[in-house]
């Protein structure tokens, strides 16, 4: 669920001119990288974001009154084709990304810190490959999807030697599923 906006962005939201930008992070196994909606680069958060400009978009993020996982897409075109390798040969799949809105002033300043639209796993990426450029589209989904995937975790001696090598907790299951255990009556 996203925040409230504060009092100031919230504020501007109703002004004649309004400057909305999206901020985006993505943390990659090699280096994370933080985009935002402009040109040029903007220091935010003690870290530098590096403006995309019209190459990049976004879907609409999606909030729902039910518990139900909404996914984002993230777009960025002109990519040179000699930097497609890397991106098809970098694991993507479990790690984190995040979307903000912020206001900017009409001095080009950001109001107040930017205020965090979605908070997800990447999925998948991809990659539709042009003569000079590409296209990368990569589909992150909101971390309630895992509350939809299957738990293979079994109540046995096994399955716990492979999570915590020597734990004994599990080894004596397999003897009380038979077992007769007086419980409250006298011997």
């Amino acid at each position: 669920m996203a925040e409230r906006l504060p009092a100031l962005s919230a504020a501007e939201t109703a002004a004649a001119e309004v400057r909305p930008i999206l901020l985006a992070f993505f943390d990659f196994a090699g280096a994370p990288v933080r985009a935002w909606s402009g040109v040029g680069d903007l220091v935010w958060d003690g870290h530098t974001w590096t403006g995309v400009g019209t190459f990049g978009e976004v879907s609409s993020v999606e909030e729902t009154v039910e518990v139900r996982a909404t996914g984002a897409t993230f777009r960025l075109s002109g990519v040179p084709s000699d930097l497609v390798l890397e991106v098809i040969n970098t694991s993507i799949q479990g790690r984190r990304a995040k979307l903000w809105l912020g206001f900017m002033s009409p001095d080009w300043v950001l109001l107040e810190d930017p205020v965090l639209l979605f908070d997800g796993r990447m999925d998948t990426v991809e990659v539709i490959d042009g003569a000079r450029t590409a296209v990368i589209s990569l589909l992150a989904e909101n971390r309630l999807r895992d509350l939809e995937r299957p738990r293979t975790r079994r109540y046995t001696s096994e399955d716990q030697q492979n999570e915590y090598p020597g734990d004994l907790g599990f080894a004596f299951v397999p003897s009380l599923q038979e077992a007769e255990i007086d419980w409250g009556r006298p011997v």
